[in-house]
């Protein structure tokens, strides 16, 4: 099964998933995938396979990547290889696009993680990253984060502390493991 983590900027994703990675590191009912991103490494965020836009594209062509999509003015790719973990019923967890669930979805079982916070705590975590100006915090908060219909969601509120939140998300990838070796 996929595992699709989607959330607003501000939810805490890395941060619950770093932490649920560490807890579950060695338990082969899951695999954690690092993107590749037309981002350069040292450019900070999450930990990413960090290509050239040439180097992506060849990447493309070839059918290195079972999912791909533009975001932002980057690049990102899913590895083509998880469609081996997930023929064998482990759970692929994947930071995703929301923009690239129905391309998922259709191809893959797949579950939706969807990890959020109410709208104060996302406020003042942008702010605290300061990043961006007040009216551009506002901005982002404004839009909502829609999915598309008939996906299979489990929602993960991030309002407390990252282990409260990573014990959530461990629940979630749990069940999610369940389902997968049911299937």
């Amino acid at each position: 099964m996929l595992v699709a983590v989607v959330g607003p900027s501000g939810a805490g994703k890395d941060t619950l998933m770093a932490l649920a990675r560490a807890r579950l590191e060695g338990d082969l009912r899951f695999r954690f995938v690092q993107r590749a991103i037309t981002r350069p490494a040292e450019a900070g965020g999450e930990a990413h396979r960090a290509l050239s836009l040439p180097e992506f594209e060849a990447a493309r062509e070839a059918g290195a990547f079972a999912l791909w999509w533009n975001a932002h003015g980057l690049l990102y790719g899913i590895p083509r290889d998880i469609e081996a973990d997930v023929a064998a019923r482990r759970v692929v967890v994947a930071n995703l696009s929301r923009g690239v669930l129905a391309e998922a979805a259709s191809r893959y079982r797949m579950r939706v993680l969807a990890i959020t916070a109410p709208v104060p705590v996302l406020a003042a975590r942008l702010a605290a990253r300061g990043r961006e100006s007040a009216e551009d915090i506002a901005a982002r908060l404004a839009r909502e984060m829609t999915l598309a219909p008939g996906l299979d969601v489990a929602t993960v509120m991030n309002d407390s502390t990252p282990e409260d939140g990573a014990a959530r998300v461990l629940a979630a990838l749990s069940r999610a493991a369940e389902d997968a070796r049911r299937s």
